[in-house]
């Protein structure tokens, strides 16, 4: 493959990931878990064995400054929540993708730049470039 042919097959996958992310919904990081509690009150269902307790509820918890930070999500809310959080993991997903391809586009221009100017002193062309005169007045 040569490497103009791969410049222009990166430089139209980087345009592709960059109309992607555009489109990208509302998002959210985090792990959604369903939990069940147990109230405490001897009489209840949910102190007999083998009861699954009160629930569910559900809490999104994610990381914020090394901190786990845990919020309820009302159970109204939980696919909304569920797509917020495929779409942030797709996010990461297209922004790995697109500093891959921006890196090798750019390792690409560069071999391409070392190469020209690689031919252009096998043809004997300066190294240097002419030194500029000032206008005496």
């Amino acid at each position: 493959m040569s490497t103009t042919h791969s410049l222009e097959e990166l430089t139209r996958r980087q345009a592709e990931l960059r109309a992607e992310l555009a489109q990208v919904a509302d998002m959210r990081p985090g792990s959604l878990v369903e939990r069940y509690r147990v109230c405490g009150k001897p009489g209840c269902h949910c102190a007999r064995p083998g009861a699954r307790g009160h629930g569910p509820s559900w809490s999104l918890t994610h990381q914020v400054a090394g901190k786990t930070i845990t919020k309820v999500i009302p159970a109204s809310a939980v696919e909304t929540t569920r797509a917020q959080i495929a779409e942030y993991r797709r996010c990461r997903a297209l922004m790995k993708e697109l500093v891959e391809v921006s890196e090798r586009l750019c390792d690409a221009r560069l071999a391409q730049g070392t190469a020209a100017s690689q031919e252009a002193a096998k043809k004997g062309a300066s190294k240097k470039p002419s030194a500029r005169r000032s206008s005496r007045r």
